[in-house]
């Protein structure tokens, strides 16, 4: 059986972009994080948030995302740049609108 364990992003320092995201989704940090690995969830059911330290910098669009949702997508994405996301771009298209954000080490995630 197959089991979808984790979601894992490539950084330059584990436990800071491990931080964003905690704040981004009001969840705390797995304890032991530190520059090179860090978890989010890893203690409970469902899916864990990995961060894992690269030495290469993002170069291109990434080719899987987050999306998430939001009751008010406005105050959300104004949180989020103030968290220190970076927008990118919204787009209205096929009856569906979002607003493509960049985390704080350049992987972009959608917020609809």
């Amino acid at each position: 059986m197959l089991t979808l364990a984790h979601v894992t992003f490539d950084c330059s320092d584990a436990a800071a972009l491990a931080g964003f995201w905690a704040q981004a989704l009001r969840r705390p940090v797995d304890p032991g994080a530190n520059e090179h690995f860090a978890t989010i969830g890893a203690d409970e059911h469902g899916l864990t948030l990995m961060f894992l330290k690269v030495d290469e910098d993002k170069a291109v669009k990434n080719r899987g995302h987050l999306d998430l949702t939001a009751d008010d997508r406005e105050a959300e994405v104004k949180r989020l740049v103030g968290l220190g996301a970076a927008f990118q771009s919204e787009h209205d298209e096929h009856g569906h609108h979002w607003i493509v954000l960049q985390d704080p080490s350049g992987n972009e995630f959608c917020v609809a």
